[in-house]
């Protein structure tokens, strides 16, 4: 066996090529967008490689020279020295079902991150963003993932598993009815706050895009400042996200809760892309963006994914939870197309995010995992700390 180092088109073509052959057989697989892909790669277009990121990749061949797995080992200097260990990464992992096939690339993966002075490395992970190409698909194969999230071959779980690597955590996606309303304490606390002149929830239509990432930053920073690690949004960083949103956002799918004018709580659900995607098979060029308009034009989408649902913490506990969400399925079920929705993902490593996703009569619909391996292998292995 050897490995290639992946530079120039050519071999970016055929790192992109590779998991057709993987998944060949499997209907249930949609291959992620190769602009999605590059653009973590791309200098230019990752802002962490200005603050001192780093990665590289590999194509692996057998001794016939064919090509039978690949592998990216990833550095986000960020995110280093928030864990008890110097920790990289390693990523974007496709594997033909082999042992020693996949402890070659883990252990080229493994040599080059100490080369780079780190203690230890978590995979299948990206740079920084966890909500994309991140964590082992370890249940329920039986329909295609939620993009960009991961989809993996069963036996991935193997693999990692077998090299030496420990469960760091689990990502839960939970699937819930649209056609199943909220219980009725919902609709309750949702009334008792409608019942308030100053509160008012509603979907976003009639508002422009910088008046949503404005009420976005907002809530973003409110509900989520003082956490460790809290970068706050800023309106720039907002109105970017909104932007790059808008050509596949429903505005009767993002909520906003508020209290005398001010945003106060957000719900925003965006259609599953896969159930466009598996028309476009991984390239969003000229004939990949005639189909994806056309798709979307003719509401394709059944599914709704939960993305961000949070509420500014003097309100907590307080009813906006419940009012967001009879408000969002409200709005949601006006459009007719959509069936149901997914929350994705929740860490067990935040119970409480748990307990909400739980109340809202969701079922654990697919779980990932994330594995870290530490270098030193006489230190005794500590998950994920729990959120507070």
């Amino acid at each position: 066996m050897r490995l290639q180092v992946v530079e120039g088109k050519e071999l970016i073509h055929q790192f992109h090529l590779l998991p057709y052959s993987i998944y060949k057989n499997d209907p249930h697989w949609v291959p992620h967008l190769i602009q999605d892909i590059e653009k973590v790669f791309d200098p230019q277009k990752n802002k962490l490689y200005k603050e001192g990121a780093t990665a590289i990749r590999w194509i692996l061949l057998d001794d016939k020279g064919e090509k039978i797995g690949r592998l990216a080992a990833v550095i986000n200097r960020k995110d280093v020295d928030t864990t008890k260990f110097k920790t990289g990464g390693l990523g974007f992992f496709e594997c033909i079902h082999d042992q020693t096939a996949a402890n070659f690339l883990f252990d080229a993966g493994k040599e080059w991150l100490e080369k780079q002075g780190m203690e230890a490395m978590d995979g299948p992970i990206n740079f920084g963003d966890r909500s994309q190409f991140w964590g082992c698909q370890v249940t329920n194969w039986d329909e295609p993932g939620i993009y960009p999230m991961n989809y993996n071959p069963p036996y991935y779980q193997e693999l990692f598993m077998n090299y030496g690597f420990d469960v760091y955590f689990n990502q839960h996606i939970y699937w819930r009815s649209l056609q199943v309303k909220p219980q009725a304490i919902f609709y309750r606390k949702y009334n008792t706050l409608k019942a308030d002149p100053k509160f008012s929830v509603s979907n976003i239509r009639g508002l422009n895009i910088d008046e949503v990432a404005e009420n976005f930053k907002t809530v973003y920073n409110a509900a989520w400042g003082g956490h460790s690690h809290f970068k706050p949004m800023t309106t720039s960083g907002s109105q970017k996200i909104f932007k790059a949103m808008k050509p596949v956002m429903d505005p009767n799918a993002i909520i906003f809760a508020y209290y005398d004018g001010a945003p106060i709580g957000l719900f925003l659900c965006i259609p599953e892309l896969n159930q466009i995607f598996k028309h476009v098979n991984g390239n969003l060029n000229a004939i990949g963006k005639i189909k994806f308009l056309y798709h979307k034009w003719r509401r394709t989408t059944t599914r709704l994914v939960g993305a961000v649902f949070g509420v500014v913490r003097e309100w907590h506990g307080k009813g906006v939870e419940a009012a967001l969400v009879v408000e969002g399925e409200i709005s949601i079920n006006q459009r007719g197309n959509y069936k149901d929705f997914v929350i994705t993902w929740i860490g067990d490593f935040n119970p409480k995010m748990i307990k909400v996703a739980e109340n809202l009569d969701t079922q654990l619909w697919r779980t990932l995992q994330t594995y870290r391996y530490q270098f030193d292998r006489s230190l005794p292995f500590e998950r994920c700390p729990v959120v507070e």
